[in-house]
């Protein structure tokens, strides 16, 4: 008689079954990790899965991981500061993008302060959108499909870290335009747009594209997210990264310093909006640096300082777009003068349209019916 068996495989886990004979219960050790989390692979007992060999020569559609032991001793301890941090994040989130949005809105609208400066600044708020509708949908892929690294959920998280470097570039850029404004003293007339345009856009593609390839070669795991102890290949975003981040600290020690001298009794309603903007950059640049640089001080630990890191940490990066829009934008004197003017121009405009209908349909009066029957007869 014919003798059948089950050909290799690998189930949705990713554990490799090999070649066996029908009617077999095929063992195989227990995965270190299943969906992100962790289980013991050395207990004699809770050690191995199983998968049946049917009659016919086919794998049976499951496989048993009931005796695979899951290790819950990390970040089991709090979960209910877990689930909140979660709730923050989503809230944070769900506020910066509607602020961006409005913001977004009005420097697109309000052609009137469409100067480089604001421009700018408006490239800022486009990245921070770009970014946050990223993390919506990181947030949407499964813990199967990021054990399983598919392509798609691959690309999506390339495309998230290269917004992510974009931020940092046009704060550069922001820091950039100031110091040339300020300590160099060179006039904004003569400063060119497109070159703003590629240090914000153009220069991060090379870089996540580098990372992208390292990944590939030799991290190509979990959809490309998450950096474990010992592994370096996000550094090679991460490093351009910090040095803007220090570049733009030194740009704000000399803008400062200027503007603590040279600019302090001058009054033009330039050097005050160069004020302003020297202001919200001092808030925003710490803001932003310092929830990057968390990133490389997790304490890691499950115990109290973890958890005011994720608290601190999920507040600051969910709310950055926020921030960002209510510096630049909602607290802009430009915007909000701007914004005024529109306002009360529409106003003008409603009241002299409910005028001119309130006219339109009062009824003719016998006095002009009067003055006009005797004004025909005059023309006759």
């Amino acid at each position: 008689c014919q003798c059948l068996y089950c050909n290799a495989t690998t189930d949705e886990i990713g554990t490799c079954w090999p070649r066996s004979s029908s009617g077999r219960m095929v063992e195989r050790p227990c995965p270190e990790y299943i969906n992100g989390v962790k289980y013991n692979t050395t207990s004699k007992t809770f050690s191995h899965v199983g998968k049946k060999c049917m009659d016919n020569g086919t794998w049976a559609l499951k496989s048993n991981y009931s005796n695979c032991e899951p290790i819950l001793e990390e970040k089991r301890k709090y979960p209910t500061h877990y689930k909140i941090a979660l709730i923050i994040n989503y809230l944070g989130h769900c506020i910066s993008v509607g602020a961006l949005v409005v913001a977004f809105i009005l420097f697109l609208c309000l052609r009137s302060i469409r100067c480089l400066r604001n421009i700018i600044h408006w490239n800022l708020i486009t990245t921070f959108i770009l970014r946050n509708v990223m993390w919506f949908l990181l947030q949407l892929i499964d813990h199967n499909i990021h054990e399983s690294n598919e392509p798609w959920c691959r690309l999506i998280t390339t495309i998230y870290n290269y917004f992510v470097v974009t931020n940092f570039f046009w704060m550069f850029v922001e820091g950039c335009y100031l110091h040339t404004a300020i300590v160099m003293t060179y006039s904004t007339d003569k400063l060119r747009k497109w070159v703003f345009l590629f240090i914000g856009w153009c220069i991060p593609c090379p870089i996540i594209v580098a990372w992208a390839i390292g990944k590939l070669y030799y991290e190509n795991e979990q959809c490309w997210f998450g950096k474990e102890p010992g592994k370096y290949m996000d550094y090679i975003y991460q490093g351009p990264v910090i040095l803007v981040l220090l570049i733009n600290f030194v740009f704000l020690f000399n803008i400062v310093r200027i503007l603590m001298t040279k600019l302090r009794a001058s009054t033009t309603s330039e050097t005050i909006q160069y004020r302003k903007a020297v202001k919200a950059t001092l808030v925003l640049l710490p803001l932003l640096g310092i929830t990057y640089m968390l990133f490389f001080v997790n304490p890691g630990e499950d115990d109290i300082s973890q958890i005011v890191f994720i608290y601190f940490n999920s507040f600051l990066q969910s709310f950055q777009g926020f921030f960002v829009s209510v510096f630049y934008c909602f607290l802009n004197g430009e915007v909000r003068s701007a914004v005024r003017k529109r306002w009360h121009r529409w106003q003008d405009n409603h009241a002299l349209r409910v005028r001119v209908a309130r006219a339109m349909s009062i009824p003719t009066s016998p006095t002009r019916i009067s003055f006009h029957s005797i004004k025909q007869t005059t023309a006759v």
